[in-house]
């Protein structure tokens, strides 16, 4: 009872294989996928050397990782008609929440929703996990550090965390690969530009975790009356900056609460 079957073998899914066998915190052996996409088992199988198989009879832990509009319904009857009773389903589908999994699984499986960061390889980024009443935090641990950080969850939360914190990275790339553009548009070089952004951003992340200070403080500390800075953010306040980004993870919010109902 050591294995991990996955259900589905989609980008996600290859993520979280690569980065675990990549920190050696799972292994090879102990991994099954199935797929309706023979190119992706033919994928997964040859370059990670995982196991193509429908038998559950060995799964400790059962991940479901299939699309939200996808028959659900005759995903968990195969989970019933093949998997051990005391195996722990995860499911990583964004929206369908446990009360509703616990109902196609007949309220007999172990179960946890988990919200997979996409900063796997890193090893930076939470993944958000909720569990229902059958599974603690024990059982899955091993796995769900395999592929970086954990926050556990009320679920009320998780749609919110999805929006928020899953989609984070792309507002992230979004602000580099803007102030990149903005020192081009100022005469740098996009080679330096791109190392100062980075240098830039890395620095400042590193002063907040080492100062404690809030956001704000080191904005005061940084800038001197009628300078260079206070001039730039003069102008940034003007751009609706803050306000756009917090429509764009409402929006993405929104969306997570939607795909359940697609």
């Amino acid at each position: 009872m050591n294995k991990i079957h996955f259900i589905g073998a989609g980008q996600m899914v290859e993520a979280i294989i690569r980065a675990g066998i990549n920190n050696g915190k799972l292994q090879a052996e102990n991994i099954t996928i199935e797929d309706i996409d023979p190119t992706r088992i033919t994928r997964l199988t040859e370059k990670y050397a995982v196991t193509a198989s429908t038998s559950l009879s060995n799964a400790r832990l059962v991940v479901i990782a299939v699309r939200p509009q996808d028959n659900l319904t005759a995903v968990a009857k195969s989970i019933l008609d093949r998997a051990p009773a005391e195996a722990i389903v995860i499911s990583i589908i964004a929206g369908v929440t446990l009360a509703h999994l616990d109902t196609l699984l007949g309220g007999r499986h172990p179960i946890a929703r988990i919200i997979p960061n996409t900063l796997t390889d890193t090893g930076y980024g939470f993944s958000g996990v909720v569990l229902n009443e059958r599974v603690k935090a024990t059982d899955i641990q091993d796995f769900v550090e395999s592929f970086g950080k954990v926050l556990y969850l009320d679920e009320r939360q998780l749609d919110i965390f999805t929006g928020f914190a899953i989609a984070g990275p792309n507002y992230i790339y979004y602000f580099i690969e803007s102030l990149t553009d903005a020192g081009v548009l100022a005469g740098l070089p996009r080679s330096q530009a791109t190392a100062v952004v980075l240098e830039n951003l890395v620095g400042a992340v590193e002063m907040l975790k080492r100062s404690q200070l809030h956001p704000r403080q080191l904005l005061d500390i940084n800038n001197s009356p009628a300078g260079v800075g206070m001039h730039g953010l003069y102008e940034l306040n003007n751009s609706d900056f803050a306000a756009g980004l917090q429509r764009s993870v409402l929006a993405a919010v929104k969306r997570t609460t939607q795909l359940a109902n697609e």
